[in-house]
C-alpha cells in the first residue's frame, strides 16, 4: 500500500511538472496532447512495479528486461521533471524536480528487494512447515497404524463372539421356526375348515335365494298373467246398459286405469260419462304417477 502511495503520488506530480514543458514544445494546435507523454512514462513505471510485485510473489525472475524497462522510464522520467529546469538553468529548480522520480526509482528498487526477502522468508517458513506437518503425518501415521492393529485384533475377538451369537440366534431361529411352522399348518387346517363351512353355508343360503327368487318370479309371472287375463276380459265383456253404482264404477275404473285400459272401454264398462271417467283417471293418476297415461276419452262420449 505504501509502494503505491508513493507511486500515484510521483507519478501525479511528474505529470503537472512535465505537462508544461511539452506544451512549450509542442505546436499550438497540437497542445493539447502534453499530458499524453508523462502519463505514458509514468503508465511504464506502474507497470513495472505491478510486475515486480508479482514476480516476487511468485519468487520468479524476468531477466534483464525488466530491469531496464525499470531503469529506462525512472531516467526518462528524471529527465523529463528536470528538463525545464535544466533549460531555464535552475540549478534548485533541477534539484527539487529530481526528488519525485528519483524517490520512484528507489522505491520501486528497494520494494522489489522487500518483495524478494519476504518472499524467500516465506518460502522458507513454508518449507519449516512442510516439514513440520510431514512430521505431525508421520506420527499421525503410526498412530493409525497401530490403532488399526488394535482394531482388527477388536475385530477378531468380535468376529468370534458375534460367530458364537449367531449359531446361538441360528438355533433359536430353527425352533422357533418348527413352532411357526406347526402353527401355521394347524392354522391353515382350521381355515380351510372354515372355508368348508363357510362355503357350504353360503352355497345353502345362494340355493335358498335362488329358490326364494324363482318362486317371486313365478308369482310375479303368475300376477301379470292373471292381470293380463283380466284385462282381456275387460276388453272383451259387452257394454253395460244401465249405469254402475259409484263405488262399483270407481272400482271398475281403477282396475281399468291398472290394467292400462282406455277410457273410452272405462265408460262402456260403467256407464258413466267420459267427464267423470277422465276426471277419476286424472285423480288416479295423480296418486300414482307410475300408472300408464291413457288417451282421454272425446268429449261427449258414452
Amino acid at each position: 500500500m505504501g509502494t503505491w502511495t508513493i507511486t500515484l503520488g510521483a507519478v501525479l506530480y511528474s505529470m503537472l511538472t512535465v505537462t508544461p514543458l511539452m506544451s512549450r514544445h509542442t505546436p499550438q494546435d497540437w497542445r493539447w496532447t502534453a499530458p499524453i507523454l508523462p502519463l505514458v512514462v509514468d503508465a511504464a513505471v506502474v507497470i513495472v512495479v505491478r510486475m515486480d510485485s508479482t514476480l516476487a510473489r511468485l519468487n520468479g525472475d524476468g531477466g534483464r528486461w525488466p530491469a531496464v524497462l525499470r531503469w529506462m522510464t525512472g531516467v526518462m522520467t528524471v529527465l523529463l521533471n528536470v528538463g525545464q529546469s535544466a533549460l531555464d538553468q535552475d540549478k534548485v529548480g533541477v534539484a527539487v524536480h529530481s526528488v519525485a522520480p528519483l524517490l520512484l526509482i528507489v522505491t520501486a528498487e528497494t520494494s522489489l528487494a522487500y518483495r524478494r526477502t519476504i518472499a524467500a522468508a516465506l518460502m522458507d517458513r513454508e518449507a519449516r512447515e512442510r516439514d513440520e506437518r510431514a512430521e505431525r503425518d508421520r506420527i499421525a501415521e503410526e498412530k493409525r497404524r497401530q490403532a488399526r492393529e488394535d482394531r482388527v485384533a477388536e475385530y477378531e475377538r468380535a468376529n468370534q463372539r458375534e460367530r458364537e451369537r449367531r449359531e446361538h440366534e441360528q438355533q433359536m431361529v430353527r425352533e422357533q421356526r418348527e413352532h411357526d411352522d406347526r402353527m401355521a399348518r394347524e392354522e391353515r387346517e382350521d381355515k380351510a375348515r372354515r372355508e368348508d363351512s363357510e362355503r357350504r353355508e353360503r352355497e345353502r343360503r345362494e340355493r335358498e335365494a335362488s329358490e326364494r327368487e324363482r318362486g317371486e318370479r313365478e308369482r310375479e309371472q303368475d300376477a301379470a298373467q292373471g292381470a293380463e287375463r283380466l284385462r282381456q276380459e275387460l276388453l272383451a265383456a259387452p257394454a253395460v246398459t244401465e249405469r254402475l253404482p259409484e263405488n262399483e264404477a270407481r272400482l271398475t275404473v281403477q282396475t281399468a286405469v291398472t290394467l292400462g285400459i282406455p277410457q273410452r272401454r272405462a265408460v262402456e264398462l260403467t256407464g258413466w260419462s267420459a267427464g267423470w271417467i277422465a276426471a277419476r283417471y286424472q285423480e288416479l293418476r295423480s296418486a300414482r304417477p307410475e300408472l300408464p297415461a291413457l288417451h282421454a276419452v272425446p268429449a261427449g262420449a258414452a
